[in-house]
């Protein structure tokens, strides 16, 4: 059409003068790539600026030695739609697969040794029956505490999650009032939630804690079936990203950091990197938060100073390096211990004698600055009360990675400080985990927030369409 409309009445993507239109996507994490790939599979000419080396944000990989190291453990469920459409569009799915069916096993330390093992599995039956047999068996629970743990769940599934009142109460207040124990918060709903929200129940808002168990327990029979790398993060958010985005024909450029961000007077954006200016029609901030208010030009929010008020959550990361084997399973959740969960990543790290266990610790605001010496002290002990084959073996190397800000805070309260995609102003948009996708600080938020499959459509059909 002449006057550059579409028949619906909207921009369209092209100018008059026929070249595509540009975006500018700042930031390299799995925000920033989607993103880019959205906007340029879209017909979009897009420019990736990341001022890290490397792309992937906060899931990366590094090397140690002759190890590979993901600074953390990562994974996904089933129910996370957008990150499973993320690996398939790098073509990475098969490195990181899913289990057949959800099996988690569970050891509690504080049980004698050959009666600590208790399992979180589901069943092929509808919803919920299919954790039905998992639950009447879970050791971890005495036979009342199941009743309830049971009763609780389908109060849960009757919650509505567009309520905005559940966002002003925490989940650990929800559990007491309907009958969970100290013991069932942990064992169950802790085991799944620290790991998932980066908080404990009482930490957390009840309606980002209702998303979680409604979406991963009491949706669909798989939906919590779980999935992991099984190469180095890098390989796949990296690597396999960056030929994505090369295919796509983005343009993308890392150790490059965006110190401002203003409209020229012809209504176009500029990018000032070091020794350049980038013109655009549309700039995507797919940075943290608090970048992100830093970046922004006045007036593209009404209330810029909430973003400062989403409070970050530190996940640590401890790393062991055994001379011989001492767990038999990929990975296992503990109980009364400090320890989490442990992942073997002996394959994906490319060591070839011995085994390396990586312990994910969620919510360690307690330990995120202890020196090394004395997570050592705490977390050896600690494997050999759960693994006795750990006993007497020689540990050759311990070392920890720490991310003092892995995630938002997923606060009572955080709802009303996310912000959507869509600024106040034209061309200028959010993305990040951080933004208000409906889920936690997980990579599933992450890839909806740049508009990956199944992401908010609504909001980034208008970065292609709406300029």
């Amino acid at each position: 059409m002449s006057d550059g409309t579409q028949p619906d009445g909207l921009p369209s993507d092209e100018p008059a003068h026929g070249a595509p239109r540009h975006a500018v996507v700042v930031g390299g994490g799995l925000a920033g790539v989607t993103t880019a790939l959205a906007l340029a599979d879209a017909g979009v000419r897009v420019t990736l600026l990341e001022g890290r080396p490397r792309l992937g944000g906060l899931a990366f990989s590094f090397q140690r030695g002759e190890l590979t190291v993901d600074n953390g453990q990562h994974v996904y469920l089933r129910c996370c739609t957008a990150y499973r459409w993320f690996l398939d569009r790098i073509e990475g799915a098969a490195l990181s697969p899913l289990q057949d069916r959800l099996d988690v096993p569970v050891l509690d330390a504080n049980r004698p040794e050959g009666r600590r093992l208790g399992r979180l599995r589901r069943d092929a039956l509808p919803v919920p029956l299919h954790l039905g047999r998992s639950l009447a068996t879970y050791p971890h629970l005495s036979l009342a505490e199941r009743a309830r743990v049971g009763r609780a769940a389908l109060a849960l599934k009757a919650l509505d999650l567009n309520d905005p009142a559940l966002d002003t109460q925490d989940f650990g207040s929800w559990l007491a009032a309907h009958g969970q124990s100290a013991r069932a918060v942990e064992a169950l709903w802790d085991l799944v939630g620290v790991a998932t929200l980066n908080a404990v129940a009482g930490d957390s808002s009840l309606a980002l804690a209702a998303m979680v168990f409604k979406t991963g327990l009491l949706s669909d029979p798989g939906a919590a079936d779980i999935g992991w790398a099984h190469v180095p993060l890098g390989e796949l958010h990296d690597r396999l990203a960056r030929k994505a985005l090369d295919s796509a024909g983005v343009r993308t450029e890392v150790r490059t950091r965006v110190t401002s961000v203003s409209t020229e007077e012809n209504g176009r954006w500029s990018v000032q990197v070091p020794g350049e200016r980038i013109e655009a029609d549309a700039v995507v901030l797919a940075v943290p938060q608090r970048e992100a208010h830093d970046l922004l030009p006045d007036g593209a929010l009404d209330a810029p100073e909430q973003l400062l008020a989403i409070d970050t959550a530190p996940i640590l990361n401890v790393h062991v390096v055994y001379d011989r084997k001492v767990l038999a399973r990929p990975f296992f959740a503990a109980l009364g211990s400090p320890v989490q969960w442990v992942f073997d990543r002996t394959g994906a790290s490319g060591l070839k004698d011995g085994q390396y266990l990586a312990l994910s610790q969620s919510a360690a605001h307690d330990e995120i600055d202890e020196t090394v010496a004395e997570l050592r002290e705490r977390y050896l002990p600690e494997l050999e009360r759960l693994l006795p084959r750990a006993r007497g073996a020689e540990v050759r190397d311990f070392f920890v990675t720490r991310e003092r800000t892995a995630t938002f805070a997923p606060a009572p309260g955080v709802g009303r400080l996310r912000p959507g995609a869509r600024t106040k102003a034209p061309g200028l948009y959010l993305a990040g985990a951080w933004t208000a996708t409906g889920w936690p600080a997980t990579m599933e938020s992450a890839v909806r927030s740049g508009g990956g499959g199944g992401g908010p459509r609504r909001e980034w059909a208008c970065w292609t369409r709406c300029w």
